[in-house]
């Protein structure tokens, strides 16, 4: 039940950035830029303070690079962005319509081959997800496929975050000058970095490592409708016919992949 339990709270997780990305922007408590750095910078720091604990047991070697540190970024950025003018159902729906197509090419290429049911449930969930936040979902999908080999996951993910950190105060640069940030928008950017993304984020890791690539890219199907419930429960977000429908495909076609996830090589 390990990988089960790891995988619904980082889906979990997932969803809740953004919710959280889309209650800060909305209110014009933060801009993109500076909610980007503040999240990975206290992703980072946590992650740090988790890596080091109990004091007493020495830090995995976790295999982190400048490489997936760029990827980290270049999802978290343009994530942030595209969430100025998206509701946080719609906005998932587009980030992870891309990962899966990421996924599953990656998957493709390595010799997995899904049986017919899967194809038929991942088409299926795919029709429910008709936008494209193309750029930062290629990212995490990438991210997510370099991730599934670590065998140190939290200390991977701490690494990751602490190189992306120049990166996203570059960004703050860059888009300087900003408006005035409110401490509800820090609030938020913290939640989001801290629990949302770096915890998160290495659960996902170690999930990652008993989970083929095609069934991740599946699963990660489930967000986009935990965002959307989110967003209509708690950001008072309008439930529509086509977001309910979606739901419908999504995990209808989740079910069904689910049930032929045995792959054949």
């Amino acid at each position: 039940m390990r990988t089960p339990v790891l995988t619904t709270l980082a889906l979990l997780a997932f969803a809740a950035n953004s919710l959280l990305c889309r209650l800060a922007l909305r209110s014009q408590a933060i801009d993109p830029a500076t909610f980007s750095a503040i999240r990975i910078v206290s992703g980072a720091l946590i992650l740090g303070l988790l890596v080091r604990w109990p004091s007493d047991s020495p830090p995995a070697s976790g295999g982190s690079s400048w490489t997936s540190a760029g990827l980290l970024f270049l999802y978290a950025a343009p994530f942030s962005f595209a969430y100025l003018h998206l509701g946080a159902g719609t906005g998932a729906l587009l980030l992870f319509a891309s990962v899966q197509v990421t996924m599953v090419l990656a998957a493709l290429v390595r010799g997995e081959r899904p049986r017919p049911i899967q194809w038929l449930g991942l088409t299926v969930a795919i029709a429910g997800l008709v936008y494209l936040m193309f750029l930062a979902g290629v990212a995490w999908g990438l991210y997510s496929l370099q991730g599934r080999s670590t065998t140190a996951p939290l200390s991977q993910t701490a690494g990751n975050f602490a190189r992306a950190v120049p990166m996203a105060l570059v960004l703050c640069l860059v888009a300087w000058p900003v408006p005035p940030v409110k401490l509800s928008g820090v609030l938020w950017a913290v939640l989001s970095g801290a629990l949302a993304s770096g915890i998160g984020y290495a659960l996902w890791y170690a999930a990652l490592r008993h989970l083929t690539a095609m069934t991740a890219a599946i699963v990660q199907l489930a967000v986009p409708i935990l965002a959307g419930a989110g967003g209509v429960i708690l950001l008072r977000e309008e439930l529509t016919g086509r977001l309910a429908f979606a739901a419908v495909l999504v995990l209808g076609g989740i079910a069904m992949a689910i049930l032929g996830r045995t792959p054949a090589r």
